[in-house]
């Protein structure tokens, strides 16, 4: 049985759109970059953190596979957490504004006898945004609970000039990397 260490809404609509049916598991796990920590390091550690919480949840069904997953933006070794309020928000989306940005997002695959991740980067850039439109999108709340203040799912994605790698990655879970991952569990033909 799948499971997915998630309660985000994107992740398990993404992961829906494979056509596979799975549990989900409410995982706490901190997300904390230690000092000196590279960004990749950081999200594949957090991604792993998550799926080995959620196995230690359902460690009792010998079948169970769980999928943790971490999505981050980084701008100059800077990574972009979830906003705090509104201002964090502003102040994110000012310093992403007209430049290309990196969207980390790993993915990991965890079971009693195995494991296995993928990364996926992908960059992206803004186009130059006034304060007027940084505010106006802030105060739609979109912004909250988004790694780097946006969501390219909505209406953050008129910011995008250029994308180079995987939407879905943007998003949260990139499909791709993530099926293939499902494949070499069997999970998927």
């Amino acid at each position: 049985m799948l499971y997915l260490a998630s309660q985000s809404p994107r992740r398990r609509e993404l992961l829906a759109q494979l056509g596979l049916s799975f549990g989900l598991l409410d995982v706490d796990v901190p997300e904390v970059r230690q000092p000196g920590e590279p960004p990749e390091a950081y999200v594949s550690r957090v991604a792993r953190e998550k799926a080995g919480a959620g196995l230690l949840a359902v460690v009792a069904n010998p079948g169970a596979v769980v999928l943790g997953a971490d999505t981050e933006v980084v701008l100059d070794d800077e990574v972009f957490g979830k906003p705090v309020d509104a201002d964090d928000a502003a102040r994110m989306l000012g310093r992403l504004s007209g430049r290309t940005h990196r969207c980390i997002s790993t993915v990991w695959l965890v079971s009693a006898g195995r494991e296995a991740q993928a990364t996926c980067i992908t960059e992206v850039r803004f186009e130059e945004l006034t304060a007027a439109r940084i505010a106006a999108y802030v105060a739609t709340g979109e912004c909250f609970g988004k790694a780097g203040a946006y969501a390219i799912q909505g209406r953050a994605a008129a910011f995008v000039a250029h994308l180079a790698g995987s939407h879905s990655g943007v998003m949260g879970l990139p499909l791709h990397e993530t099926a293939r991952l499902l494949r070499g569990f069997g999970l998927m033909d």
